[in-house]
């Protein structure tokens, strides 16, 4: 085993599937990865309890696609992920792992996207699907046999699927793949609810579970930023403005994106140079020298390329593009804030990538304070503060060596000095904007910063709007007690969650729930009366779409 490929290639791994491996940057397998890829590969049924965050991904992922037979166009590996989010992100990373696999395809199945796409998708041949639960009930709905050849299934935080309403979804698509194929299942947490799951649908499987270690990265000032991705390059542009560095080092995820956003740097009139792995290591020796004496003072760069770097003038890092985990997260701000320096870390963030920003502040132990743009008066005063700073020096000894010039130009020209030295202003800034207005115009719109849940993952998730509309209660069954929760329609949660979290942390046999209503700012939902004091205790700590349930018995006065 080389020193390059690391402890990955003891797991005999397809030789592509390793290359592609080393190409992201993972120099050694975590601890979910080491004991899982044996099993998975070898074709056992596996339990794995690990949060996110603990490489887990790539702990299917890589031992699947060594399964893969690419000449064979029909699919052959099922991912399930509770969120459209969480799929795409699992879709993108097989695709990731796959680069160096002529013939392998992956398709992301979820709602909120056409169905016909998605199902000429699987139907031309891809070998891997990963799919939320109920859009790809939907497509069984059309073509019973689409799973037929399936060998292998993967359940992908299980725990949040039945939270989220999935169970009923999940038994229609057991159903519908093959007794024979190899299931995987994956969960933070292993509630009854899961166990029962893996009692029914897995053969002997094998158990993993992990501890996730908090990394701790408590010398760096960590915040992040929430922009759309097509204004990633405006939103750095406006940081710079204001941020006062000294050297900075900037993560972007593809090559073309460091050209890109490096040529956007210096047509701003910046020091930068881009850092990828189509450069020849002379030429990177000579990048990262330049950055140490000052010749650069901003590199942008990939994962790969980055590997190794470690220069005691960098002073900022900015995370332009969200890195693939929490371990990449850390080892990238670990570039600043060394040998007891301070440093800075910031973090760009797409509405869709709310989700991982919380993995890190998990994994890190540390919340990742939001910032916001900085305003036209912050851009302002930043900009005069530099000009003033480039012409105080130049100031001392001027009238003494360009005098006689400038009383000769304002005569030439018939103007006064201060009008000449406002001409000479205007093209010393190059047709910079210095006004309150004209900067207001130059700052790129932003997300509302107001957190929200993964997006529902298809139009039958939203509350019934006859439930919300309604204001009386209908009558109660015998032998039920009426209990209301503060979450509602405004929180994004349907009938569906709710069921599924107090099947999932209450124990309960369905048909002990009765009726569900979801209002706009709260839900009443029907327990059993026998034992409900002991029951509301045990889903004291219930999360629903990231807030606590608190549910109460309410009293009809």
């Amino acid at each position: 085993m080389t020193q390059e490929t690391g402890g990955f290639a003891a797991f005999n791994l397809n030789p592509n599937i390793l290359a592609a491996v080393i190409a992201t940057g993972y120099e050694e397998p975590s601890a979910i990865q080491q004991q899982s890829i044996p099993i998975i590969m070898a074709g056992q049924d596996m339990i794995g309890q690990a949060q996110t965050g603990t490489g887990k991904t790539a702990a299917f992922a890589l031992p699947i696609l060594h399964c893969i037979d690419p000449a064979k166009r029909e699919p052959q590996a099922l991912i399930l992920a509770p969120t459209r989010e969480l799929a795409l992100q699992v879709a993108t990373a097989f695709e990731t792992y796959a680069k160096q696999m002529p013939g392998v395809t992956v398709v992301a199945v979820y709602g909120g996207a056409p169905m016909g796409p998605q199902l000429k998708a699987i139907r031309n041949g891809a070998q891997i699907v990963v799919a939320t639960p109920g859009r790809l009930c939907d497509h069984l709905r059309r073509d019973e046999k689409v799973l037929s050849t399936v060998n292998h299934l993967v359940l992908d935080e299980a725990d949040e699927m039945l939270k989220l309403g999935f169970m009923d979804d999940l038994e229609v698509i057991f159903k519908a793949l093959p007794p024979t194929r190899q299931t995987v299942l994956f969960s933070a947490t292993l509630p009854q609810s899961i166990r029962a799951i893996a009692e029914r649908h897995l053969r002997d499987p094998q158990h993993v579970k992990i501890q996730t270690k908090t990394q701790t990265v408590t010398a760096i000032e960590q915040a992040h930023l929430l922009v759309h991705a097509d204004q990633k390059t405006s939103a750095v542009l406006s940081l710079l403005e204001v941020e006062d560095f000294d050297a900075l080092i900037m993560f972007v995820r593809t090559k073309q994106a460091t050209l890109d956003l490096a040529s956007a740097l210096e047509a701003k009139g910046y020091k930068a140079a881009a850092l990828n792995g189509d450069i020849a290591q002379n030429q990177r020796e000579r990048v990262i020298d330049s950055l140490k004496d000052g010749r650069l003072d901003i590199v942008v760069a990939t994962d790969v390329a980055a590997r190794g770097l470690d220069v005691p003038r960098i002073t900022h890092v900015f995370n332009v593009d969200m890195p693939y985990d929490p371990e990449s997260y850390v080892h990238r701000i670990g570039r600043t804030g060394r040998a007891g320096r301070e440093g800075r870390a910031l973090l760009l963030v797409t509405p869709r990538e709310r989700r991982m920003l919380q993995v890190i502040e998990r994994v890190t132990g540390q919340k990742v304070a939001e910032v916001r743009l900085p305003d036209a008066q912050a851009v302002l005063d930043a900009r005069i503060k530099k000009l003033t700073n480039s012409l105080a020096p130049l100031v001392a000894d001027a009238e003494s060596t360009h005098g006689e010039l400038l009383d000769r130009l304002t005569a030439d020209i018939g103007c006064t000095p201060r009008a000449l030295a406002a001409a000479l202003l205007r093209k010393a800034t190059n047709g910079q904007a210095l006004t309150l207005a004209a900067i207001e115009k130059e700052r790129p719109l932003v997300p509302n910063s107001a957190p929200r849940g993964d997006r529902p993952e298809r139009s039958g998730d939203r509350p019934d709007r006859g439930d919300r509309e309604r204001r009386a209660p209908v009558p109660l069954a015998e032998g039920r007690a009426r209990c209301r929760t503060a979450l509602g329609a405004r929180d994004g949660i349907a009938a569906k969650n709710l069921l599924g979290a107090i099947l999932n942390e209450g124990g309960l046999a369905r048909e002990a729930i009765g009726r569900i209503q979801v209002r706009d700012s709260f839900s009443l939902v029907e327990l059993p009366e026998d034992g409900l004091e002991k029951l509301l205790t045990k889903l004291k700590d219930t999360r629903v779409a990231g807030k606590q349930l608190k549910l109460r018995r309410y009293r009809e006065d």
